[in-house]
């Protein structure tokens, strides 16, 4: 069995590392909408969900071994992020955008595939908690499994604060300094990307 022990706090202890996906649920919560707040979510789960089943059938390995592939799938993550940060700085901050349904799934599904790290990060820490005499993905995928409730009760925890203020954050002044600041982290996060070797 995985030592969930001593899985649950690094767990925890990792999401409260503020990421590219932190700041897509905080850009998504400021909108206001609790149901899109959970959407992102949703989104960002999804995407651990992608890389965790990668990891436990072996995809990332070769993820890691091909540098032709991580380095493709790099640039294009960093591309993304820096096209979203862009976009968020040079916004006019204009009237409140209108919320469309299914744009925090996408939003929080894309940030976290085409992110390599994560695939990456999944391949070299999930092991980590499952003794060698465990074979087969099985106890990889129970992890998975944890590691998506730990991430959902913290997002969900920041969410819910979040669009408790939302009718704050959502004033013209409050909103654009917040669109800066994603829009400032998530070029940051597109550039030190970028520049990382495999």
């Amino acid at each position: 069995m995985p030592d969930f022990v001593a899985f649950v706090p690094a767990a925890f202890l990792i999401a409260l590392v503020p990421g590219p996906a932190t700041f897509m649920l905080v850009k998504q919560s400021a909108l206001g909408s609790r149901r899109n707040s959970l959407a992102t979510i949703a989104g960002i789960e999804a995407g651990v969900l992608v890389w965790g089943v990668a990891a436990a059938f072996g995809i990332t390995t070769l993820l890691a071994a091909s540098e032709l592939a991580y380095t493709g799938l790099r640039i294009a993550g960093a591309l993304y992020l820096v096209y979203l940060g862009i976009r968020l700085l040079v916004s006019r901050g204009g009237p409140e955008p209108e919320v469309r349904p299914g744009s925090g799934f996408r939003s929080g599904l894309l940030v976290n595939v085409t992110n390599p790290k994560a695939g990456i990060f999944a391949l070299s820490f999930l092991p980590q908690f499952v003794s060698t005499a465990d074979a087969g993905p099985l106890p990889l995928l129970a992890l998975v499994a944890v590691w998506i409730l730990t991430d959902t009760v913290w997002y969900t925890s920041l969410a819910l604060l979040l669009t408790r203020v939302g009718r704050w954050l959502r004033s013209r002044r409050v909103r654009r300094a917040l669109e800066r600041s994603c829009g400032g982290a998530f070029v940051a996060f597109g550039l030190a990307m970028a520049v990382e070797s495999a």
